[in-house]
């Protein structure tokens, strides 16, 4: 099942609930200021980063700037406790399944979360809208 973690007032995250629904996908939303997250989901979550924290924290957040921390000096722990103290540093949304993340809401990228059999036809179609236009501008 896709989870999203988000924030009441991010509009990049109504975008992405909006369009996981639009797409009939079931999802868990996890509110980041307001519900529980465990040191499991986090390390989940880093688990699927390629890049580690410079993929999660938000550079431009205030709580970012105010901290003044190195995050790749961090052990694991200190790091969750930094993290549980504060949840405004980390990007959102957070999307996750059992083997993707996005951060971030970007239209092209979440799709990775339809089925393949979805995306394998929208591909085709996509393909014969293209070859289609370019019949009609007598391109090919």
């Amino acid at each position: 099942m896709i989870k999203i973690y988000t924030v009441a007032s991010c509009s990049s995250c109504k975008k992405a609930k909006e369009w996981l629904r639009e797409h009939d996908l079931e999802y868990e939303e996890v509110n980041l200021i307001t519900d529980q997250l465990t040191n499991e989901e986090m390390l989940r979550i880093l688990s699927l980063t390629e890049e580690g924290t410079e993929e999660i924290i938000s550079r431009r957040s205030k709580a970012y700037a105010k901290l003044n921390i190195d995050f790749d000096e961090l052990s694991i722990s200190a790091l969750l406790e930094i993290i549980e103290k504060n949840r405004t540093l980390l990007r959102r949304p957070l999307i996750i399944d059992d083997k993707r993340l996005q951060v971030g809401y970007n239209e092209d990228d979440i799709r990775k979360f339809l089925p393949r059999s979805v995306r394998e036809i929208e591909c085709q179609t996509a393909g014969s809208n293209i070859k289609e236009e370019m019949l009609s501008q007598g391109i090919i």
